[in-house]
């Protein structure tokens, strides 16, 4: 994407500028992606891997994708011209996996990730899921696993699309069990290691 072209919105362009501009937890390996057509008139996304990981594989620990949106007919669902689509996808030990409460925890843990760096924001929605399996035949040596997944979107109520990107790299880096970057986020102890 061309930024100097005219056909380039300027609040877009400033978002783009802030994302690029953004502090990512440094545990993450962020790489630029295609973004996907169809969505919005304009849009940047990211993918980002919890270090360690070879380059071009997801990570072991955790992987996410972040997308901003930019429709300067600004949709009736989104209540202005930008949106955040991202999600993030981390291993859990089983006995984590269980507990009813885990969803709750990562969805509070995305919202007091917005919150502690000033994000402004309208209309979040998304879903927690935590898959819980167990292999079988040829998979019997994996044995019993657990992963979690945050699938989001929410408005950003202005061009400061830096505090969203950092948020999101937080959120990231705590399903995958690191200690958090803020007293704002609070921590559910859990130690992992990936199933393999």
């Amino acid at each position: 994407m061309e930024l100097a072209d005219r056909s380039v919105p300027a609040p877009f362009a400033r978002a783009v500028g802030a994302v690029r501009a953004a502090s990512p937890r440094p545990e993450l390996v962020l790489t630029d992606i295609p973004a996907p057509v169809g969505l919005a008139p304009h849009a940047i996304a990211l993918a980002a891997d919890v270090r360690p990981v070879g380059h071009g594989v997801d990570s072991l620990l955790g992987t996410g994708r972040f997308v901003l949106l930019f429709d300067p007919d600004e949709p009736e669902a989104w209540g202005g011209p930008f949106r955040v689509v991202c999600f993030a996808q981390a291993p859990l030990e089983t006995d984590i996996g269980v507990d009813p409460f885990v969803t709750e925890v990562a969805w509070s843990w995305l919202v007091e990730a917005l919150d502690a760096r000033g994000a402004v924001y309208a209309h979040p929605s998304g879903t927690a899921t935590k898959v819980l399996s167990t292999g079988f035949g040829e998979l019997a040596a994996q044995g019993d696993g657990a992963q979690l997944e945050i699938r989001a979107s929410w408005s950003p109520l202005d061009d400061a699309a830096a505090a969203h990107v950092e948020a999101w790299s937080e959120l990231l880096c705590l399903i995958a069990g690191l200690p958090p970057t803020s007293d704002a986020v609070s921590l559910l102890p859990r130690v992992r290691a990936p199933r393999g």
